[in-house]
Parts: structure tokens; sequence; C-alpha cells
């Protein structure tokens, strides 16, 4: 299963994330599907991406 466009994802993703992290999530989840196979485990990497896009923009945020 892979998401063509952020309408796509499911609703609790586009609810709680930001168009610009749904990109990402998407991104990642359809990158992960094709290396792992299996959703639950494209899920949890594309939210780590997510997560840790959102830790670098505070650090960044704070340093500067």
């Amino acid at each position: 299963m892979l998401y063509k466009s952020n309408e796509d994802l499911p609703l609790e993703i586009r609810a709680q994330l930001s168009q610009a992290h749904q990109d990402l999530y998407r991104a990642a989840f359809n990158s992960a599907i094709h290396w792992y196979g299996e959703v639950a485990k494209a899920h949890h990497v594309a939210l780590s991406a997510v997560r840790m896009q959102s830790a670098m923009n505070k650090s960044v945020v704070l340093q500067g």
C-alpha cells in the first residue's frame, strides 16, 4: 500500500501532522514499505522520521 498523496493518509495522521510533516511521513512510509514490506513497521519508521525532523527543527530554533 503506497500513499500517492496526503489525502490518502489515514485520518489520524492527517489530523495530527502539519502538511510538511505529512509529506515527510508519506515519503518515509512509502520508502519503508518497499524496504520492509510490513505496514506496521513502515508506520513506525515514518513516525520516527517525523519525530526526528521535529527534534532537529526545535534544536535549530533553540540554537538560533
